[in-house]
């Protein structure tokens, strides 16, 4: 069986997954074989000799496993990074989170201490140190696993001096003054039933509590307390209501909510007024 019928029969399966089942083939090949896209697209007619292995990574796929957790990595602001089971898939809603970040701390001279509360992947941190200068940045996540893989994140773009991984349940284990907060916490309500695909992902990350904004306050209230000039989080698309109410009681310079590729809302940045 040549390549291209692999791609042709193995789709068929993905057809009820996925929206793009000859892509996600053909990606999983390019994976089995080491090889990338233009290799793959000269080599359609040749024999295919992985087609056991080819197989058994489509059944699992065809029962809504991640495929960011079958090939081990994912794609975030243009860039690759290492992902793996137990710990948070990045998402392209999170890139706006680091652009509006990026605009807050260019109103910042010289160095800029940036703190990351539930890092995951260590995706927001990574992009952070690639894209702005004089950065110092202290990253938390109470998933070891997770830092663990944040760690070979930084260390695979070459940033390790410019983040600390630290494990802490939020701000318990931090220390010292930053001049921005940053987060994309869990804010999923417990008793909200996820879809298939994302149940596979650590539940640690995804449920905020009760609710589901209790984490987002505590990190706001936390920011105002200590000093903290700058917060932009990820929210809920319910969210943006009760936050607002919330935020009546807190010395803002300004607010802003935004939403994502879809039009939902999805996060929010605030300027506090620093003592």
């Amino acid at each position: 069986m040549t390549i291209k019928e692999s791609i042709n029969k193995y789709a068929k399966l993905l057809q009820n997954i996925t929206h793009i089942p000859n892509k996600e083939v053909e990606i999983l090949i390019q994976y089995l074989l080491d090889k990338n896209t233009i290799w793959l697209h000269l080599n359609y007619h040749n024999e295919f000799t992985e087609e056991k292995a080819l197989e058994k990574l489509v059944q699992k796929r065809a029962q809504d496993y991640p495929l960011e957790y079958l090939i081990g990595k994912a794609s975030f602001y243009g860039e690759t990074f290492l992902t793996q089971e137990g710990v948070l898939i990045p998402r392209p809603e999170t890139e706006i989170l680091v652009e509006k970040s990026i605009d807050m701390l260019k109103n910042i001279q010289g160095k800029k201490r940036v703190l990351e509360i539930g890092t995951g992947s260590g995706i927001i941190s990574v992009m952070l140190a690639l894209l702005v200068e004089e950065i110092e940045i202290i990253a938390v996540d109470i998933n070891e696993k997770a830092l663990q893989l944040a760690q070979k994140n930084a260390n695979k773009h070459n940033v390790q001096n410019r983040i600390s991984f630290i494990k802490s349940d939020l701000f318990e284990n931090v220390i010292g003054e930053f001049d921005m907060c940053i987060s994309n916490p869990p804010y999923i309500a417990n008793d909200y039933v996820l879809p298939k695909n994302v149940s596979y992902e650590p539940s640690n990350a995804l449920f905020g509590g009760e609710v589901g904004d209790e984490l987002l306050k505590d990190i706001i209230n936390y920011t105002s307390k200590h000093n903290i000039r700058y917060l932009c989080c990820e929210m809920g698309y319910d969210q943006e209501k009760p936050l607002k109410e919330y935020l009546k009681k807190f010395d803002t310079k300004s607010i802003e909510f935004y939403k994502d590729y879809a039009q939902f809302d999805r996060g929010f940045c605030i300027e506090f007024k620093t003592k």
